[in-house]
């Protein structure tokens, strides 16, 4: 399997799992859960974009 799927994949399930348990989207969403979703994007970016520098 490549990489850039195993991150992909790896991010989709942490998105579900701030979207089910943490509640990313709740209505009441403050600063602390924004900045998870923020740091978590920015973690899946860097770890795309090594992956694809590896894989190249």
């Amino acid at each position: 399997m490549n990489k850039t799927v195993v991150v992909t994949i790896i991010y989709v399930i942490g998105i579900i799992f701030g979207a089910l348990v943490i509640g990313i989207w709740d209505a009441e969403t403050d600063i602390t859960k924004a900045m998870f979703a923020l740091i978590w994007t920015a973690i899946f970016l860097i770890a795309l974009y090594f992956a694809d520098k590896k894989d190249g």
